[in-house]
């Protein structure tokens, strides 16, 4: 919307700054924090009226019993602050853009139908396992198909500290662009089980696709780097900027003691968009290590429950996922939320040399 200005700049000339994807990405992010800022404690008491509370299973850490009917179901703010802010902010005739905000829709309709069933309509468990795993299916598969329909897409695969190795998949990419789409939502979904411990990596993890979609769009950075240049990818910088901003502001009230939480309204549609953005920048190999986190946690459950069925009962873990098991040797939640937040610091910076290592 706002992209649009820049045409007036033969009548006033600073209107043009309208055009630079660093002027859009800066106030970008602004917008969506300063939405989640001011909407955020009419939010949190709205769902507190509404009595849209966390449920805590009898079986979790005892010391999660006092979390008992915080507000949930947050990701609505920060959904609402994302699509908002890009409208504004994002050339939305570019396909990229298009993709991206269908990606988040389709992806936050899951988390929030399976929210609503829990949390309003009172079902224990929401979606069933199953019913949620091929919703995702489905919208990652259409996804994917709308990135591979792209024009200046290629389907290749960047393969992280090496320049001559970038196999062709061809029409795999699709089911391949599908499961880094689906398996970041679920992970993402499995890390957000303590307070602020999910948004943080994904605030880092949007940080530094920021640095590699500006990289991928900047055709004499992309070329002395020796990345794929993907032009059309430069409004996406803009998005990672937004995404990034968004995650602040619901910080601001998701940090320990956490006011709301983001729910699976939040944490699916935002592990889509990671997965997404990965794909669409040709950085999809790198994100287990950006998100590396997320690929922890999830391991941390697939170990678990299939060592349980292996061993007839034993667990390796005193809980999964992983955080619980910190929590359950003695560690403060907020010990394990900044401990986890600097390994997630640390990989995105590892991720970063990727670029010059090559």
């Amino acid at each position: 919307m706002l992209y649009e200005l820049h045409n007036l700049h033969t009548t006033l000339s600073f209107l043009n700054i309208f055009r630079y994807i660093t002027f859009r990405t800066i106030y970008g992010g602004l917008t969506a924090f300063l939405i989640c800022f001011i909407l955020g404690p009419y939010v949190i008491k709205y769902l507190s009226r509404m009595q849209i509370g966390q449920f805590i299973q009898n079986d979790g850490p005892q010391s999660h019993l006092e979390k008992e009917g915080t507000p949930t179901m947050g990701g609505i703010l920060i959904l609402f602050a994302m699509i908002t802010s890009i409208l504004m902010w994002a050339q939305l005739d570019n396909y990229y853009v298009t993709i991206v905000l269908l990606s988040i829709i389709s992806f936050g309709f899951i988390g929030f139908i399976d929210d609503y069933l829990m949390l309003i309509k009172k079902r224990n468990k929401g979606l069933t396992a199953r019913g949620k795993f091929i919703l995702q299916i489905i919208a990652g598969v259409g996804i994917s198909w709308l990135i591979y329909q792209c024009p200046d897409f290629s389907t290749e695969i960047t393969i992280p500290f090496l320049k001559n190795l970038s196999p062709d998949l061809g029409i795999w990419y699709i089911p391949f662009a599908t499961f880094i789409i689906v398996g970041t939502s679920n992970a993402v979904n499995l890390t957000d089980g303590l307070d602020g411990l999910a948004i943080g990596p994904i605030i880092i993890a949007a940080v530094t696709y920021m640095l590699f979609a500006y990289v991928a769009s900047h055709i004499n950075i992309a070329g002395y780097l020796q990345v794929q240049h993907i032009a059309s990818c430069g409004e996406i910088t803009i998005i990672c900027g937004i995404l990034a901003g968004a995650g602040l502001g619901f910080l601001w009230f998701n940090a320990h003691p956490a006011q709301v939480f983001m729910g699976d309204t939040g944490s699916i549609p935002l592990g889509a968009l990671l997965g997404t953005i990965a794909v669409i920048t040709k950085q999809e190999i790198i994100l287990i290590v950006v998100g590396g986190l997320f690929v922890i946690e999830a391991l941390s459950v697939i170990i678990q429950v299939g060592y349980f069925k292996i061993s007839h009962g034993k667990r390796i873990f005193r809980m999964a996922p992983l955080h619980h098991h910190f929590e359950l040797k003695g560690w403060p939640e907020c010990k394990v939320i900044v401990r986890f937040w600097i390994i997630a610091i640390t990989l995105a910076l590892i991720s970063l040399s990727s670029l010059k290592i090559r």
